[in-house]
């Protein structure tokens, strides 16, 4: 009798470590790892030799790369603007494809007329699908990455069209979009929004079906909310991307857009602006030119400004120029850096008459390391897919890399 008593006590400790057990590892399994960003990164064709000499050597640091790029003639029919068949490009895709680094090149439109001519019209909107499937896969690329900037909100439905057709085309290939940040209308303005406010030309709903990713611009703000440039109370606010717009904008597309699928793009590049203080209040802002890091330096060791961490995270200072540099002679002023030509004056707030006892300066702003590592914090704290950086080129903050190292 003992004996059996015994037995039964040992065989209820089995059961209760094997019942336990599962129940341990069922309790484990509800709980899902936190995924790990992706990073993909932009490299312009007009600076290849820097941009694949830094990729090649930072290639563990990233997820998928985009060569850019390809473009569109006026006519519907691509243009290798990059030559991806000459070097350097072999040897980058090479070394990607071992490490498997997806490699999905970026095909580059910006002219909002010739984008509704050709996507407008049947034969040749499917003429264009047609062209780019076969050049992936021809070419072995993982897919493609649309970047169409500029488009009129009468294109909306045809670009939602060409995008759904493409993705049939495409089989197991990915597509990429690339889509302009979209700051939420009660951020743009100070009264009653135009009756156009909310004409877009991107359909939200066509892209989170039809791209496999959806790279957000999230750069280039300059004077858009006028929220935030009440914020700065009175200062110069003219961001590349400052987090709380950000955020704004991440918070209005994932309304539409699965989290799962958004990537936010961050810049390592800057703006100079020539800053003219206006009556009342605010400021107008003509813009001089896009830089890299580089040209920043070089004016601090000129001018010795005060360089400041400003209230959007990123680095500025002001300065009264001598001599503006020029664009020919300073190979850190990149003049292609942005395709669409951006407004060159803009204003945050006030009226438009300058304050005659008050002298013109410029403005000097941009986005380095620790810039991009609170945009990288933001992704993670908003549960997005990951970051993609605009651009790599050799210009970009070398403290970047250790950045990544730590997602």
């Amino acid at each position: 009798m003992q004996s059996k008593n015994v037995f039964a006590v040992c065989a209820i400790f089995v059961l209760l470590l094997t019942f336990g057990g599962m129940a341990v590892s069922v309790d484990a399994a509800s709980k899902p790892k936190a995924q790990k960003l992706e990073v993909s990164g932009w490299l312009p064709y007009w600076r290849k030799a820097t941009s694949t000499a830094d990729t090649l050597l930072h290639i563990d640091a990233f997820t998928e790369i985009n060569p850019f790029g390809y473009s569109v003639k006026n006519d519907g029919t691509l243009s290798d603007t990059m030559k991806i068949d000459e070097a350097p490009w072999p040897e980058l895709i090479a070394v990607a494809k071992a490490k498997k680094v997806r490699v999905i090149p970026t095909v580059m439109w910006s002219n909002g007329e010739a984008i509704h001519r050709i996507l407008s019209n049947t034969k040749t909107r499917i003429a264009l699908e047609d062209e780019i499937a076969a050049l992936v896969k021809t070419k072995g690329f993982d897919g493609i990455d649309i970047d169409f900037e500029g488009k009129k909100a009468e294109t909306k439905e045809y670009f939602a069209l060409f995008l759904k057709g493409l993705y049939q085309r495409m089989g197991n290939k990915w597509v990429t979009c690339d889509i302009e940040a979209r700051t939420p209308v009660s951020s743009r303005y100070d009264s009653t929004p135009p009756a156009d406010a909310t004409l877009y030309a991107n359909d939200y709903v066509a892209i989170n079906k039809y791209c496999d990713r959806v790279h957000i611009m999230t750069y280039d703000q300059g004077a858009i909310d006028v929220k935030l440039n009440k914020v700065a109370n009175g200062s110069p606010y003219v961001p590349v991307a400052d987090p709380k717009w950000v955020e704004k904008v991440i918070t209005l597309a994932s309304k539409t857009i699965s989290k799962k699928k958004i990537v936010i793009g961050v810049a390592t590049y800057g703006y100079e602006y020539k800053v003219t203080p206006l009556s009342e209040y605010g400021y107008r802002y003509d813009l001089q030119w896009a830089f890299n890091q580089k040209y920043a330096y070089d004016l601090i060791a000129e001018y010795q400004p005060k360089v400041e961490r400003n209230s959007a995270g990123e680095m500025s200072f002001t300065y009264v120029p001598n001599v503006l540099p020029s664009t020919t002679t300073n190979s850190n002023i990149d003049p292609l850096l942005n395709l669409i030509p951006i407004a060159t004056t803009s204003y945050s707030d006030g009226v438009t008459t300058p304050v005659a006892s008050v002298p013109s300066y410029n403005i000097v702003w941009w986005s380095d390391a620790n810039a991009i590592a609170d945009k990288i914090a933001l992704a993670k704290k908003l549960g997005v897919r990951g970051i993609a950086i605009f651009k790599i080129d050799g210009g970009e903050d070398p403290s970047l890399w250790d950045v990544l190292k730590k997602i």
